[in-house]
């Protein structure tokens, strides 16, 4: 068979031809998670299994979680460097709302970047304290951003793709703004022991996730409880 060096060119390029019709290759994905660990030691895993015992009622020999959700933060931080330095000790501080409750410091599995970048804190079964009442099941993803600092596009298509990427993994059944965590208190799924322990939330807004979530509309996931 005859091979036209046109062709060759073309596709080496990433445009393919064929006779009669004429497509773009689908380039490689660029979605890639950068490891970025912060410590875990048998003081962060004997915090998390008193967690996991006092706040949510479950007597487990490891600090792990079976992911059916995925919650979608903001930092209130300005960078990755200080929202490291934030989670990476075991124990809390300067956090009297949260330190009555457990000393056991805050954290996420994963954190993303403004332009986008996808940083792994804790491997993704590992337990994190980073929403009341649904540590236990859900996957923390934090963003760096705030009120007066907007989340991206690029952070949007991160979260997409992290998402997808998950839900591939696990049987994610929701996704949903660390504002909306209150709506599960009258569901099975919530596992808080003291009743007013609660905290409000803005993150990361209902503008946010509703574009998330019509990007994600074709996964079908569960819609988020009614209160």
């Amino acid at each position: 068979m005859k091979i036209n060096p046109l062709n060759t060119i073309l596709f080496q390029l990433g445009i393919c031809i064929f006779p009669f019709l004429q497509f773009s290759c689908s380039p490689k994905s660029t979605f890639r998670i950068i490891d970025k660990p912060i410590t875990w030691n048998q003081e962060r895993e004997e915090l998390s299994l008193k967690y996991l015992e006092d706040r949510h009622g479950l007597d487990q020999k490891t600090a792990s979680i079976d992911p059916k959700m995925v919650v979608v933060h903001w930092t209130a931080i300005n960078t990755v460097e200080v929202t490291f330095d934030v989670f990476d000790p075991a124990t809390l501080a300067g956090r009297p709302d949260l330190t009555g409750a457990s000393n056991l410091n805050v954290s996420s599995q994963f954190l993303i970047d403004r332009d986008g970048t996808i940083f792994r804190l804790l491997p993704d079964t590992t337990f994190a304290r980073h929403t009341i009442g649904l540590n236990y099941l859900a996957i923390g993803v934090e963003n760096i951003g705030g009120d007066d600092m907007p989340l991206t596009k690029e952070q949007l298509k991160a979260n997409e793709e992290l998402i997808r990427y998950l839900e591939r993994k696990y049987e994610i059944d929701y996704v949903i703004g660390h504002h909306e965590y209150q709506n599960f208190q009258t569901t099975d799924l919530w596992k808080e022991a003291d009743p007013d322990y609660r905290t409000v939330k803005t993150d990361p807004g209902d503008d946010f996730m509703k574009k998330l979530r019509k990007n994600l509309a074709d996964l079908n996931l569960k819609p988020v409880p009614t209160l």
